[in-house]
């Protein structure tokens, strides 16, 4: 009660007294109120596995069909047909090689990818890239000399490129032209 001898406001009463007597609950074990958080995705981790199994699968809808003998090039628009014909010829000096033999799509795309940017940053010119004739590749034909072909023009630094002559390559690579 409070001096005045009245009834002790809401607010100062304890829980008890508020509540009056409890009976527990008879529960066996531990009882959670909360639910359990959900278990952690790695969503993007789970999207980029999906990405290469589908594109491992269906090879892209703009990947053409090269087979293990046909010769490949390339030119940016704007890059004279002259250029192409000298380094089919080898009269650039090739500066540095990547060779992907043995290497699975996506292993190959990120020894690219590297190769690219290391090469990049530096006063490289021309380069060769062995991607392999494919012929262990079954049926399929050859993989990575068709991902190559569509990888390789994503870098705007990729001015053109051609088969390699027979004695550095032959359809097994390529020689690659880069801006400075």
């Amino acid at each position: 009660m409070n001096p005045s001898g009245g009834k002790k406001p809401d607010s100062e009463l304890s829980f008890s007294e508020l509540v009056g007597p409890v009976t527990p609950l008879k529960v066996r074990g531990r009882v959670s109120m909360k639910k359990p958080p959900p278990s952690p995705r790695a969503r993007f981790k789970q999207a980029d596995e999906r990405a290469v199994l589908a594109e491992s699968i269906a090879g892209g809808p703009s990947e053409p069909a090269i087979s293990a003998g046909d010769e490949i090039s390339f030119r940016r628009k704007g890059v004279p047909v002259s250029v192409l014909k000298d380094l089919r010829r080898g009269k650039y000096a090739i500066q540095e090689e990547l060779d992907l033999h043995g290497m699975n799509t996506s292993q190959a795309r990120a020894a690219l990818r590297q190769f690219m940017s290391e090469l990049l940053m530096s006063d490289t010119r021309c380069v060769r890239i062995i991607h392999g004739k494919g012929l262990r590749s079954g049926p399929r034909g050859p993989v990575l000399k068709g991902k190559v072909v569509t990888w390789l023009p994503q870098w705007d630094e990729v001015l053109a490129y051609v088969t390699a002559p027979e004695n550095n390559g032959g359809t097994g690579a390529v020689y690659v032209l880069l801006a400075r």
